[in-house]
């Protein structure tokens, strides 16, 4: 059983990057001790995991086990109810990791399984599945985006030299961390700020260094929309999105949507709307990469819901070389971000700190 759900969680994480708003879902079919059907979540309209299972294991699927990652749905959408066929395909027993987050399928799934004779057991490997599905069960319960605060620092904190050299502090199995966290979220984010010192392209490429065909939204929030038509991410593949404060009748760059929001307090991108938005457009994960203003904001507004620190092994030093998080911070050391959950890891020469706020997920 345990062999089962592993192949069902593998082919789970396969999909990640690519069902989105859907989860990414790994089923496995068992039938006499061997797998005779296997498959996951495809794109958006596309057939669920348990269908891609069923398909493969076609006759063989009647008396077999199924293992799967998440409840079987029961409601119709862009597909029809996994349930429903399961039951007609005769499969005889259902393994699910968790159970779906969605309040129109959240036990539901299992109850209509039970009620046509099949049995229902939960829980395995349910730790791993609950962190797989922690961007899609916080965007289906509250309609906001899964937002994962992502910076690259020295020991001293710092994200560049005085003078702005930022070029590069972490090494390169830290870079290729980053770019498995892209491969996977729907958008990524940046201030104007680090547009204009960095000219990022804000792209999903895979280990070969290779450009993806499918690549997440990339999100500036450039408030006075100073975002110039020659930076790099302007030419590269997939859409881009301009947050800002200025009023209809300003011109964005070719090619580039823009979103008008009324100003904060501080004249600038309110962030909790924008995240509101965001999740709107079915944005159900967001990786925020700086710079310090932005990730901040956030902070300060306590809208971080996972921390992805990596931290390099040397100090730069310098009263004016700027730091990962800038914003107001709190007035007492009590009310500061700590993290629960915390996972630490090597990359490379570099550690990879990440962890959940307390309060938050």
């Amino acid at each position: 059983m345990m062999e089962s759900m592993e192949r069902a969680l593998s082919l789970a994480r396969a999909a990640l990057g690519t069902t989105s708003p859907n989860p990414a879902v790994g089923a496995v079919l068992v039938k006499d001790g061997a797998i005779v059907g296997e498959g996951y979540t495809q794109p958006p309209g596309q057939a669920h995991a348990e269908i891609m299972a069923l398909q493969q294991a076609g006759r063989l699927a009647r008396g077999a086990t199924l293992y799967v990652t998440m409840e079987p749905c029961c409601t119709y959408g862009r597909t029809g109810p996994c349930t429903r066929v399961l039951i007609e395909a005769g499969v005889a027993e259902v393994y699910m990791a968790v159970e779906d987050p969605n309040p129109r399928v959240n036990g539901n799934g299992r109850a209509e399984l039970q009620a046509a004779g099949i049995p229902v057991h939960s829980g395995d490997r349910a730790d791993e599945a609950l962190y797989l599905y922690r961007c899609f069960a916080k965007h289906v319960v509250t309609g906001l985006p899964y937002v994962i605060a992502k910076f690259a620092a020295s020991l001293d904190g710092k994200i560049a030299t005085p003078t702005g050299d930022s070029r590069w502090i972490t090494g390169e199995a830290s870079r290729h961390r980053a770019q498995q966290v892209r491969r996977e979220v729907d958008a990524i984010l940046v201030g104007i700020n680090t547009v204009l010192k960095d000219d990022p392209q804000l792209t999903a490429r895979d280990e070969a260094g290779t450009t993806l065909a499918r690549q997440p939204l990339r999100v500036v929030v450039d408030s006075g929309l100073r975002t110039p038509a020659s930076v790099r991410l302007l030419t590269e593949p997939g859409r881009t999105l301009i947050a800002t404060i200025q009023p209809a009748g300003s011109v964005p760059p070719a090619g580039v949507e823009m979103q008008r929001f009324a100003p904060d307090a501080q004249g600038r991108v309110p962030v909790g709307q924008l995240l509101a938005e965001l999740g709107q457009r079915g944005v159900v994960s967001v990786l925020v990469e700086g710079g310090g203003q932005i990730l901040g904001s956030l902070f300060d507004e306590r809208l971080v819901d996972e921390v992805m620190a990596f931290i390099a092994p040397m100090v730069i030093g310098g009263e004016k070389a700027p730091s990962a998080v800038a914003g107001e911070g709190p007035f007492e050391l009590a009310n500061a971000t700590r993290l629960r959950d915390v996972r630490v890891e090597q990359c490379g020469h570099d550690i990879l700190v990440t962890g959940h706020p307390e309060g938050r997920c």
